[in-house]
């Protein structure tokens, strides 16, 4: 199993066994190697199955950045973005490498940014063959030519059996997910969960564009029939991947992308979709992805005879995901590139079952709701979470954001100016109650909702001012009943959504105080309206 490595070799990272590594393997390599490991299984159409162990989720407590001379005076240091010293990091980077010696390593040269001129290059290192195919599916793989040379922008030292100790390594946990932009590079250790790389490499993009003047999002995106773009804000859970992946519309990306000057670009190669509970029904694109040779499928269940996977087993997680290339997804745009958005949707899950299922947002309500990003955190997502909790997560990925939010609003406020966008906010969560009375949203109404807003069908229709939020409602909508539109005619006790919705007001007016000094009035206001 020869593999020929870049010029720039592990060396410049500090690792120097790097005759143990094996570099840019494909798919039929890395299987072999998993299942040879007793690490995965093959099941039912081709796809590995593997097991994350406890970690099932992002461990966001365990993520630190390097307070170093370069950067320090960009982050927006706090509860999001915890600051470690060099000296922690230099530790943890020793440990690795030495317990890297001895040790297969699979290495992938990597690119993250569909657009040539913003792009960066990414290198993967891992001793677990499975994360190398996970690295391998969610970015963008260079051409052969490309490799020989291939001097990474940014490194992943990855370990996810290597334990830190908190006593000794200055964690919180035996997990760390620590970050020196001085040093170009990300120490993952402690957690088999895959997501915490292509995260990691997110957090970095969104530190660096806005430099460039790109504005560095997390949301899904697609173009329409005309060539219309549009992009889809929110938090995992919330229906980026599924409502993107959209058999009428062509699917640029459904996670993280940037917006230039020349459009919106796909930060990824691949999708990282939530598959609980998924039937071919609902989201038969994403479906199909999970009986395909290639595809990773984290903590699903399986029959050990047949191996067909049961989607609604959610006893080794309720966060069970798949991770494919993107282009497993039959309409896909094959640039990862769209022109300048012409309509973004806000996606929120709204435990309180308060908000409408769609609505439309002026220019000032859009950047209050960006900066509040309300939703639910969704059972799994993170660990400890067991059920969806109410959460104001700033420009819908506060998790991810270095800067300072009102960096990113700012970008927003103006880059909608620029082209005109329209802005809808869509609550994907509950209806007709609170999470426990009431029911989730019904994907079949959403999708004719968003489907609606962005083929121009509900510009016409005369819309209702929320008596709560200010949110201006359609009256209709095709194919959806009327009274699915207003919240409160969903209610059997509108007396409690009034009373629910009130205490959900005053909780984004408290949640919104951090960011008045950043706004100005007219944005303040319009998240505060009552009516007379």
């Amino acid at each position: 199993m020869a593999s020929q490595g870049s010029t720039y070799g592990l060396q410049n990272h500090g690792v120097f066994n790097e005759g143990d590594a094996l570099w840019n393997l494909g798919a039929e390599a890395l299987y072999e190697e998993t299942v040879r490991q007793g690490l995965g299984t093959i099941t039912k159409g081709g796809a590995l199955t593997v097991e994350t162990g406890k970690f099932t989720g992002r461990s966001p407590n365990d993520k630190f950045i390097v307070d170093e001379s370069s950067s320090r005076d960009n982050i927006w240091w706090g509860q999001v973005n915890k600051s470690t010293t060099e000296e922690v990091f230099d530790n943890l980077h020793r440990q690795m490498t030495s317990y890297y010696q001895n040790r297969k390593l699979y290495v992938q040269d990597l690119y993250a940014g569909a657009s040539e001129k913003y792009r960066i290059k990414v290198r993967v290192v891992s001793d677990s063959p499975w994360h190398s195919l996970f690295a391998r599916n969610m970015f963008i793989r260079p051409a052969q030519e490309n490799l020989a040379d291939f001097e990474p922008d940014f490194t992943i030292l990855h370990a996810p059996l290597l334990q830190a100790d908190p006593a000794r390594d200055g964690t919180n946990s035996e997990v760390f997910v620590t970050v020196n932009f001085a040093k170009r590079m990300v120490l993952i250790g402690g957690t088999r969960y895959a997501g915490e790389i292509k995260k990691s490499i997110f957090g970095v993009l969104n530190y660096l564009l806005p430099e460039q003047g790109v504005l560095p999002m997390h949301c899904s995106a697609n173009i329409g029939a005309k060539g219309d773009t549009a992009i889809f804000f929110g938090l995992s859970g919330t229906g980026k991947t599924t409502l993107s992946a959209d058999g009428t519309r062509t699917l640029i990306g459904d996670d993280e992308h940037g917006w230039s000057d020349d459009g919106v670009f796909n930060f990824e190669g691949g999708c990282y979709a939530k598959v609980i509970n998924l039937s071919p029904e609902m989201e038969p694109e994403i479906y199909a992805t999970t009986r395909r040779f290639g595809t990773i499928l984290e903590n699903t269940v399986f029959d050990p005879f047949t191996r067909e996977i049961d989607f609604a087993d959610n006893s080794l997680a309720e966060n069970t995901r798949a991770s494919y290339p993107i282009d497993f997804i039959p309409n896909v745009e094959p640039t990862g590139q769209g022109g300048q958005p012409e309509n973004i949707v806000m996606l929120t899950a709204d435990a309180f079952g308060v908000l409408p299922p769609i609505s439309e947002l002026t220019p000032e309500q859009a950047m209050y709701h960006f900066l509040s990003g309300y939703t639910a955190r969704v059972a799994g997502t993170e660990r400890g979470v067991t059920e969806p909790q109410a959460t104001f997560s700033t420009c819908f990925g506060a998790p991810f954001m270095p800067r300072h939010p009102g960096v990113y609003a700012k970008m927003l406020g103006e880059k909608m100016a620029k082209t005109g966008a329209k802005c809808w906010l869509v609550n994907t969560g509950w209806s007709g109650g609170a999470y426990g009375t009431g029911k989730r949203m019904s994907i079949h109404h959403t999708r004719a909702m968003v489907r609606a807003a962005l083929e121009g069908k509900l510009s016409s229709i005369a819309k209702v001012r929320d008596e709560n939020f200010g949110l201006f409602i359609p009256e209709t909508c095709p194919d959806v009943p009327a009274e699915v539109l207003q919240p409160k005619t969903t209610w059997e006790d509108t007396g409690a959504y009034d009373q629910v919705a009130r205490d959900l007001r005053g909780r984004f007016e408290q949640n919104f105080k951090q960011f008045e000094s950043h706004v100005s009035e007219d944005v303040k206001k319009s998240g505060i309206y009552a009516a007379a």
